[in-house]
């Protein structure tokens, strides 16, 4: 593998789940990480296992802020992974609140950071830039609806990234993975534990560190190698609809 060594990594999300899985094992590759996210306290925990790592508390939602404080950092990885879902109903019973925290949450974010940190890497003629799916942008699934949309942008976002980035020298990944243990679920029901766990009950699903897994190798390949899209399945999802459970 690689070494990170001498590179800079940004990650958003960077407090909870794959984000901070992320962070880590960057780190441990040898990348000075700079960690994003909005619960500050979580990131200065993380930042205090990571030697070198910097803090940054951040919503990248506010474009204004992310431009501010992102613009002119040269940052030769970003991990773009902030990103949510809100509620399982249907169109004509959801939340408008929620549509609007995941829409500018999974898209907008993804566009603010993408916005202020893809000049540079452009100007420099390097840098991977890799943004984090989901099979949510490639099947919908019943309940789904808001949060698959965002998450089939993000993949429009990054075809039209390898467009726009074509012979500039920038890598372009996605990774899009399956059912995840992380505190997703939790987010998603507004704070019903008891709900979430549900999701994972008598399921192998993928750990936050196998995702972390997938971004170091695709940051770590020969300069002429670029991982496009990696899809990731726990053993036993077959499809956004059909799961094994064993007990």
């Amino acid at each position: 593998m690689t070494s990170l060594e001498n590179r800079c990594a940004l990650v958003t999300g960077a407090s909870s789940g794959i984000g901070r899985a992320a962070a880590r094992a960057l780190a441990a590759a040898g990348a000075r990480v700079v960690l994003c996210a909005r619960r500050e306290d979580r990131l200065a925990s993380l930042a205090a296992e990571l030697d070198g790592a910097e803090v940054l508390a951040l919503d990248v939602r506010d474009g204004a802020a992310v431009s501010e404080r992102l613009s002119g950092i040269e940052f030769d990885i970003v991990v773009n992974n902030a990103g949510l879902g809100r509620g399982l109903e249907p169109i004509q019973s959801g939340t408008a609140s929620d549509w609007d925290e995941m829409i500018d949450t999974n898209i907008k974010g993804v566009l603010h950071v993408q916005r202020a940190t893809l000049p540079g890497m452009i100007e420099r003629g390097r840098g991977d830039m890799v943004l984090i799916g989901s099979v949510a942008g490639r099947q919908v699934y019943p309940g789904g609806n808001v949060y698959c949309a965002t998450k089939h942008a993000v993949r429009a976002i990054y075809e039209a990234m390898r467009i726009d980035c074509s012979g500039k020298g920038v890598r372009i990944t996605t990774v899009d993975p399956g059912v995840v243990e992380t505190d997703f679920s939790v987010v998603r029901f507004h704070g019903d534990r008891e709900r979430a766990d549900a999701v994972y009950a008598d399921l192998r699903a993928l750990q936050p560190e196998d995702v972390a897994d997938a971004v170091l190798y695709a940051v770590t390949r020969p300069p002429h190698f670029n991982v496009g899209e990696m899809v990731l399945w726990p053993t036993d999802q077959a499809s956004t609809t059909m799961v094994t459970r064993r007990g």
